[in-house]
């Protein structure tokens, strides 16, 4: 029996009615060319049969959830042995004019469902309607099943490199799920794992005093250094209207930034691409908390997912992340002195999260009982803690590596591809992007209560942008 790994049911647990731990992608395709006036109808039947024909490469995709009883250990996988395509995959159409805004709407009420963790932890919305005849798949999957990484991996089963289908050899057999193991057959397998825990318990305790006692001492050095920042602690950030408990509503915002942009913004004042979308990402929250009377004295925080996953690792299921805080040098107003201070703070970030390795989280992950963990996050949920205490940082940022070539699905080009993160309790906003064939795309998820204003919130990251972009063009940095 396949056992879900610690962080992947860490993801499982802290799922609220609120806080919903699944991933969206929002893929927009063209009509293929031999269409003509083909009814957009059926360019949906045509991914629809692919995704049934290549089912069987992502066998995740028909497995689902085993509790334990009493929470008594990590969950198992399991095969749905009343498992529907149909259910999973679904077709839907947008109102006219089936612009950017229809399509937002869509995807927010699309992700501001949960999954029903009774099934498999996936859906997929084909959805027609769109301008000139474009057609948009919408996937949902679940964190615990996927991170931003291997998301990517999974859909890349269904794209193919060109207009014409790649061949796909079928199964080997036919597909017939295993019996799903009873209660008793789940407790007695979570009860000799924990026969372990005492000696993992000692591990992590040994292990994190080790890695607590280098950032003391890395610190204590920084901070004698001059103009040096270590970078910020949890529950450090400061109140803002960002923050607070968040609902299960969702509002959803898109823009993209031409990459030769970010990469000119690079090539003149230094900083890696992620640097410049974190700098950005503060020149738009420093202008939208103007806007609302706002002006932190301290600067606001970012959460940062990095992913850990080797090239061993390609392929496989599951998270292999860690995780970094990094000062978005908001109190400061010129926009290139930004980008220098979040690049220096990335950097000191980075070098932190490597003395917090994914293996001592993934420890602590393991340690956890699913049933203590549920209960503590629909706690905090129900009581709106999130509203009395100060936010554990003010905005997830989170950068995924993309296709540089342009992909197909059941013959339609690939013609852009938009990610949508979640929010989390006491954060109301993520923004997450996503590379593909030079241009970079970029998926704003906002708390209903907290930023209703999201479309707004991308169009100030895109004046953001624009103004790095005029500021590295000063700098003599024109290219061609």
């Amino acid at each position: 029996m396949d056992r879900l790994r610690g962080m992947d049911a860490a993801f499982l647990a802290l799922e609220t009615p609120a806080m919903h731990m699944h991933m969206v992608g929002v893929l927009v395709f063209e009509p293929p060319e031999h269409a003509g006036l083909e009814p957009a109808a059926v360019q949906v039947e045509r991914m629809r049969r692919v995704v049934a024909e290549r089912l069987h490469l992502v066998p995740l995709l028909r497995r689902r959830v085993v509790p334990v009883p009493f929470g008594m250990g990590h969950p198992l996988w399991a095969d749905d042995p009343g498992f529907d395509l149909d259910y999973h995959l679904q077709r839907a159409s947008l109102p006219a004019p089936g612009g950017v805004a229809e399509l937002c709407a869509f995807v927010a009420a699309v992700a501001g469902r949960p999954l029903d963790l009774r099934r498999p932890l996936w859906e997929m919305h084909v959805v027609e309607g769109l301008e000139s005849g474009h057609v948009a798949v919408v996937t949902k999957l679940h964190h615990a099943v996927i991170d931003g990484v291997s998301g990517a991996e999974t859909l890349a089963a269904f794209l193919d490199w060109g207009p014409e289908e790649r061949v796909v050899a079928p199964p080997r057999r036919v597909w017939r799920p295993a019996a799903v193991p009873g209660d008793l057959e789940v407790l007695a397998s979570s009860l000799s794992s924990l026969t372990r825990q005492p000696e993992r318990a000692v591990d992590a305790v040994r292990r994190t005093l080790g890695a607590l006692h280098q950032l003391s001492e890395r610190n204590r050095r920084l901070r004698e250094e001059d103009e040096v920042q270590p970078p910020p602690a949890p529950f450090r950030a400061p109140r803002t209207s960002l923050n607070g408990a968040i609902s299960a509503q969702r509002r959803i915002g898109f823009t993209e930034v031409p990459l030769d942009e970010v990469q000119r913004i690079r090539h003149v004042f230094g900083g890696t691409l992620n640097d410049v979308l974190l700098a950005a990402v503060a020149g738009a929250l420093r202008r939208l908390l103007s806007e609302r009377g706002e002006t932190p004295e301290e600067s606001l925080v970012a959460m940062v997912p990095i992913s850990v996953r080797s090239e061993e690792d390609r392929g496989t299921q599951g998270n292999k992340l860690s995780a970094m805080l990094v000062s978005l040098a908001t109190t400061v107003a010129d926009p290139v002195e930004r980008l220098r201070l979040v690049s220096g703070g990335t950097r000191l970030a980075k070098e932190q999260a490597q003395v917090l390795s994914e293996d001592l989280v993934r420890g602590w992950a393991q340690l956890a009982f699913p049933a203590f963990s549920a209960r503590l996050a629909r706690l905090s949920s129900n009581l709106r803690l999130f509203d009395r205490l100060p936010p554990l940082f003010n905005v997830v940022v989170s950068n995924i590596p993309g296709p540089p070539v342009p992909l197909w699905w059941g013959g339609a080009r690939l013609a852009a591809l938009y990610p949508v993160g979640p929010i989390l309790e006491g954060v109301g906003l993520n923004v997450t992007m996503i590379s593909y064939t030079g241009t970079l795309y970029l998926g704003l998820t906002g708390c209903r209560e907290l930023v209703p204003e999201v479309d707004h919130v991308a169009t100030l990251l895109s004046d953001a942008f624009a103004d790095l972009s005029k500021a590295a063009v000063r700098h003599g940095g024109r290219w061609g």
